[in-house]
């Protein structure tokens, strides 16, 4: 075998989204791209703020001597600072910046978080429907993924098997709200049961039990809802996020963790989150990001233009008999399948040049996922196509 068989059983395990991206190379080689709708990918088609340009453009004729050079791999103090003073404000907790690590990305972020927690063997438990590549990176670190399912009506957390799944080996668990898949938003009393649910497990097993909030999608909350701060309801708590959603910089791999003031020996965890940030091989952030985004920490791309999305695209699909539950955030659908082979019922939506992602993908078989970060003009058109789907599988409303 060419290369490590774990990794080959991963490849063909973890293969949804590049096989629809195939897929729809294929597509639009034979029928042309604006008669295929690619729902695949969570890349935000909109570009970053205005001043965002602005502050580039900046940098560029004016640049700082000694710009390009070697930092501390925590990152510069004035991003950090920023970060710090953002998230100071969200919580009402204050927050140094001292707590704060620049990262490549909030997936940088999580694979140092993870590196400077785990043991070998150690338990994460992660909240189904999940992010595709959780497993791995706790696979990564020579942790053991341990899912726990959400409410499979409202998506949101069940506490009573999240507490039947923490035991001696439990090291963490993830929150990712918004969610991607789902869409939905832990509300704060949900968030304050499950800090102290921690905190009793930690009592009970004397030892360290972190939570870890993925929180790229915090800014992108809908109908005035807003996302709560982990900080306020979990001690021992760490924020990994990026860029990449709220001031859509995907391809700038830009991010940061953030742990709580109040974490139990919260400087050797940022000390050993440094030295994972370096040895991991991420080193420190990109340097040109790192000073953009300190100036940039208010800014946020146009939430109004998803929102309008999500409500275009739920409305037709529910009016057509589609099941779901209705996002307050991020920017996907995730809406039961009328087949019970998930697999079978997107294999049929590519007749239609319908690409979409299994939900046997996010670990919740019997679901799929949209992501509606697309042009609004080819939602409107796949309005036909989605019809014709729904007629073909007897869909009735």
């Amino acid at each position: 075998m060419a290369i490590a068989s774990k990794i080959q059983t991963f490849i063909e395990g973890a293969s949804w989204i590049r096989k629809m991206f195939e897929e729809g190379e294929r597509l639009r080689a034979v029928h042309g791209a604006d008669k295929v709708y690619d729902f695949t990918l969570g890349n935000p088609n909109i570009e970053p703020p205005a001043r965002f340009e602005q502050e580039f453009r900046k940098l560029a004729e004016s640049p700082i001597s000694g710009m390009h050079r070697y930092m501390s791999n925590a990152g510069y103090e004035e991003t950090r600072a920023a970060v710090a003073s953002l998230i100071s404000e969200a919580s009402g907790i204050k927050v140094p910046s001292a707590n704060v690590v620049m990262t490549c990305g909030a997936s940088g972020a999580l694979n140092v978080v993870l590196k400077t927690i785990l043991n070998p063997g150690e338990e994460v438990i992660i909240l189904t429907p999940h992010f595709v590549e959780y497993k791995f990176y706790i696979d990564n670190h020579g942790g053991v993924p341990r899912e726990v399912w959400t409410d499979r009506e409202t998506f949101q957390l069940q506490l009573p098997a999240i507490e039947a799944a923490i035991n001696a080996k439990t090291r963490a668990i993830i929150v990712n709200t918004p969610n991607n898949p789902t869409g939905v938003i832990y509300p704060a009393e949900s968030l304050q049961k499950l800090g102290e649910l921690v905190s009793r497990k930690e009592r009970e097993l004397e030892r360290h039990i972190y939570v870890i909030s993925d929180e790229p999608y915090a800014r992108i909350s809908y109908d005035g809802k807003s996302v709560p701060n982990i900080f306020n309801h979990v001690d021992n708590s760490v924020i990994v996020t990026s860029h990449s959603k709220d001031l859509a910089l995907p391809g700038e791999r830009i991010g940061y963790l953030a742990a709580n003031p109040n974490m139990t020996h919260g400087e050797l965890f940022i000390e050993g989150a440094v030295f994972c940030n370096r040895t991991l091989g991420f080193v420190n952030a990109p340097a040109l990001m790192q000073r953009l985004v300190a100036k940039l920490q208010h800014e946020s791309v146009d939430i109004g233009d998803y929102q309008s999305k999500r409500d275009l695209l739920y409305t037709h699909l529910t009016s057509l008999g589609f099941k779901m539950v209705k996002p307050d955030g991020a920017f996907y659908l995730f809406p039961k399948s009328p087949l019970s082979d998930d697999v079978a019922f997107v294999r049929i939506a590519q007749k239609h040049h319908l690409l979409l992602v299994p939900g046997a993908g996010f670990g919740a078989a019997g679901y799929f996922r949209i992501a509606y970060c697309v042009d609004r003009a080819m939602i409107e058109r796949s309005f036909d196509a989605w019809t014709a789907l729904a007629g073909e599988i007897g869909l009735r409303r």
